[in-house]
């Protein structure tokens, strides 16, 4: 149950970067709602951080939690804001990916 938190977690730090990149493009009161929306995913998110913090390790806690949030968040730019597809960042993309998937085979 608590990688799956961690995994959610990782989900809402996603969620708290696209609010900043909506907020970036908007102007008046919805930029309002948008970083709200911020505030929202950015507590959810420490909140389940804090809690998987109680049982497993802090290390590999913290370096799951940043690459679900690095991993999507690049692929979220790619989708929702039009960043460059390129073949380096795609690369390193994936050994984010798959260094996060390693950390959770080899942690307890």
């Amino acid at each position: 149950m608590n990688w799956f938190l961690l995994f959610v977690a990782g989900l809402f730090e996603v969620s708290f970067a696209f609010c900043l990149g909506k907020a970036k493009e908007t102007t008046g009161n919805e930029t309002y709602f948008w970083y709200l929306g911020f505030l929202i995913s950015l507590s959810i998110s420490m909140i389940l951080l804090i809690k998987v913090t109680q049982a497993l390790p802090i290390g590999t806690t913290y370096a799951i939690w940043t690459g679900i949030g690095a991993a999507g968040t690049v692929i979220m730019g790619i989708i929702f804001f039009k960043e460059p597809i390129e073949f380096l960042r795609l690369f390193f993309l994936s050994t984010l990916i798959l260094s996060v998937v390693g950390l959770k085979f080899v942690s307890h």
